[in-house]
């Protein structure tokens, strides 16, 4: 897992990972807790860790897209939109991330 954090693609591979999981923490456990249960404890911890991940996920991947040059509408808009898409995340990086 270190290999991950070494270089600007690694390092969003691993964001997109965390920001994925963080979403469906969010919303497969903490919104129905919060809606079915009332109580929203859940949401108030991972939802602001969940929207720093996006965040940061969102910026490393403008980063490495202007470091590798990336065509935006060939690829970093793609990689952008992924983290929009519950499991989104997961899908791109299978399919574009993992291979360059």
């Amino acid at each position: 897992m270190t290999h991950l954090l070494t270089t600007p693609i690694g390092r969003l591979r691993l964001l997109g990972f965390l920001e994925g999981i963080s979403l469906l923490l969010l919303i497969g456990i903490a919104v129905p807790l919060k809606y079915v249960w009332k109580d929203p404890s859940l949401v108030r911890l991972i939802g602001p860790v969940h929207g720093l991940l996006f965040l940061l996920f969102i910026f490393q991947t403008l980063h490495v897209g202007v470091e590798r040059k990336w065509n935006f509408r060939d690829t970093t808009w793609k990689v952008i939109l992924a983290c929009f898409i519950p499991f989104g995340t997961f899908y791109i990086d299978r399919r574009i991330l993992s291979k360059r």
